[in-house]
């Protein structure tokens, strides 16, 4: 680990890995710093769930080093889960009980229960605490288990795809609790997705992963400030000079091309008239495109 690490992360991964028969994880290194959020993405299958598996200690890794709070993982997971509020889309309530018994068995096992959050939270998500959770509908049941994590006031949020199933106004109320979470910057979210919309919205970090591996992890506003795709104009004949940070060229029809950079700066539009190229126009990427390009870019150089 390193000395910036051992200073006060709350989610350190060093050189994790795990093999299973088909998959395997390699090399993981990630780090999420107190009061911040982290955007997990990856395609279904990349590794995004093994990953945060092997974080609350269901899996134990193979190789590496993961601590949790400051917690060695799996050894001390008892511990670090006081503080660790943990929702997947994969975790089922009680069909028999009621919220409200849910609700009771929580702030029975964990002292940092807010009741008055809870019934906030009762409000927002427009949940009945007498209903019984076999009666709730897929958005109903994520929406409940949010709020039996978040009244816990952890000092952890793991996030493994919270989204899945809600409508347009549920994500909506969702991720505002979130960023609400966060007015304490001492609390810290790592959330997995693969839906880079909701990702983008409320992270600072952002972690892609594909196919077992991690390809690039920075935060958000240096990823959306150093890619773009350029739109060329090409003489007759003309060539591009090659240039740093160039990772995709393809030709749109006639003598035009798209030029697509994770190193953009104003001189490489320069550099490319100084070629004979006319920039027509030059455009910021979307997370989800920039997701798309990395993810294109780790596959093919693989291949190489």
């Amino acid at each position: 680990m390193t000395d910036r690490a051992a200073a006060g992360a709350v989610i350190e991964l060093d050189g994790v890995e795990k093999s299973y028969p088909y998959f395997r994880l390699q090399d993981v290194r990630m780090q999420l710093a107190p009061g911040q959020i982290m955007g997990f993405i990856g395609p279904n299958g990349a590794g995004k769930s093994t990953t945060i598996r092997i974080l609350m200690g269901f899996v134990r890794h193979d190789r590496g080093e993961v601590r949790v709070l400051g917690h060695p993982i799996p050894t001390e997971q008892v511990a670090a889960k006081r503080q660790v509020g943990f929702v997947s889309e994969e975790m089922r309530l009680f069909g028999r009980a009621t919220l409200q018994w849910h609700m009771d068995f929580v702030a029975s096992s964990y002292p940092g229960w807010d009741s008055q959050y809870a019934k906030t939270l009762l409000r927002r998500f427009d949940l009945r605490p007498e209903q019984p959770t076999r009666r709730l509908s897929h958005g109903q049941h994520m929406k409940a288990m949010l709020l039996l994590a978040l009244a816990r006031r952890p000092r952890l949020l793991v996030l493994d795809e919270p989204m899945t199933g809600l409508d347009p106004v549920a994500r909506h109320e969702t991720l505002a609790e979130l960023m609400d979470v966060l007015k304490d910057e001492s609390r810290s979210i790592l959330f997995s997705s693969h839906h880079t919309q909701d990702v983008e919205q409320i992270s600072d970090q952002i972690t892609f992963i594909d196919r077992g591996r991690i390809i690039e992890s920075s935060d958000k506003e240096t990823f959306l400030d150093r890619w773009r795709r350029l739109h060329l104009e090409l003489p007759a004949g003309g060539q591009l000079p090659t240039r740093p940070g160039v990772i995709d060229v393809q030709g749109s029809g006639g003598r035009s091309s798209v030029v697509t950079t994770n190193a953009f700066t104003p001189e490489l539009g320069a550099s490319y008239e100084q070629a004979g190229a006319r920039v027509r126009e030059i455009q910021p990427m979307t997370l989800e495109e920039i997701f798309v390009a990395e993810v294109l870019a780790s596959r093919k150089e693989r291949i190489a």
